[in-house]
């Protein structure tokens, strides 16, 4: 199998840093905070080697793409239409989207919005979520944080958190990473009172690498990139929850018509903090869904701690997203790899 490459697709302007690997049917990997394309070198090796061609952007704001400095280039809708003209660009017409943390509210206003592109669509840690909060985001978070630290909360000011991330990437990276694993659980950081507390001063120690699912030379490469690049292009995605909830109003209540995946780490702080309900809701609003499974042992970054078995599901999904759009039949059900749910 050919190795990974990196190079700029510039489209309308916009810098793209991509990393590709693989010829055949395009898969599309977005990732999230703080990641890169890089997250899904796992993933990309595995579809190269199945026939694929996958394509993990930085997303804007991170690596070697470009950092907008208007928080509305941020929003899921934005981005998701830059995302088709970047699809445009590679000269294909349709592609399975895979949205990994704040890359799958991006993956699915894909699916949303330009339904005729997308063959097929995976969700990795975040459920889809229909519904629009009552209120702005803002408001509401800055309610929770007068009771506890929350980060969402402390990333809202521009300059605070840029200057403290900034100031140690390794150091941040390597708690957070732990942290938000399945050897941790993070919210025992919501102890903390919000006032005279930085991100770093909540998050804990961690142990020395490496880890079971990280090399020193894996993380390392996430220190350089973010060692050069800052932290403020990635944190801009928190800001942009209010142009978020503005622009949902004609999506809000919008069921998912393509064919889904949902894969989350069992562990995973996220499920915790989208509600009890989150996933019933995701069934209720997502008809197609092929399959609803939790990763035993994984937190948030469960295509990094858990690769054999997200790689396994992945393909299976993807497998049947190649022929007839409205042909593949059986359905995988909701199954979880510690057995039925």
């Amino acid at each position: 199998m050919a190795s990974s490459t990196e190079r700029i697709v510039t489209v309308d302007g916009f810098r793209w840093q991509i990393t590709e690997v693989g010829d055949g049917p395009p898969v599309v990997l977005c990732h999230g905070f703080p990641g890169l394309g890089y997250s899904y070198r796992h993933q990309m090796r595995a579809l190269a080697a199945s026939g694929y061609r996958a394509i993990a952007p930085d997303m804007p704001g991170y690596g070697g793409t470009d950092v907008p400095r208007d928080i509305d280039d941020y929003t899921n809708e934005r981005v998701s239409d830059a995302l088709i003209g970047l699809l445009d660009s590679l000269g294909h017409e349709r592609a399975v989207f895979v949205g990994h943390d704040f890359g799958a509210p991006v993956a699915w206003t894909v699916a949303l919005r330009h339904r005729a592109r997308v063959s097929g669509l995976v969700l990795l840690a975040v459920p889809y979520a229909p519904d629009r909060f009552p209120l702005r985001p803002s408001e509401l978070y800055a309610s929770m944080a007068r009771k506890h630290f929350l980060h969402i909360h402390y990333f809202q000011e521009p300059g605070v958190a840029d200057r403290e991330l900034d100031a140690d990437p390794r150091g941040f990276l390597h708690q957070l990473f732990y942290a938000l694993s399945g050897a941790y659980r993070y919210l025992d950081i919501w102890q903390h009172p919000s006032d005279g507390n930085g991100y770093l001063d909540v998050l804990p120690e961690a142990p020395p690498l490496p880890w079971s699912w990280l090399t020193e030379d894996e993380f390392d490469h996430y220190v350089e990139v973010f060692t050069r690049t800052g932290f403020t292009g990635g944190l801009n995605w928190y800001r942009a929850y209010d142009a978020n909830w503005e622009r949902s109003r004609n999506l809000a209540g919008a069921d998912i018509e393509v064919p889904t995946l949902f894969v989350a780490g069992a562990h995973d702080p996220v499920l915790t903090m989208s509600g009890a309900q989150a996933l019933d809701r995701m069934r209720d609003t997502v008809p197609d869904l092929r399959g609803l499974h939790l990763v035993e042992g994984a937190g948030h970054f469960v295509q990094q701690e858990r690769p054999e078995e997200v790689n396994e599901l992945l393909l299976t999904f993807v497998a049947g997203r190649t022929g007839d759009d409205d042909g593949d039949s059986a359905r995988a059900g909701d199954r979880s790899t510690r057995g039925a749910r």
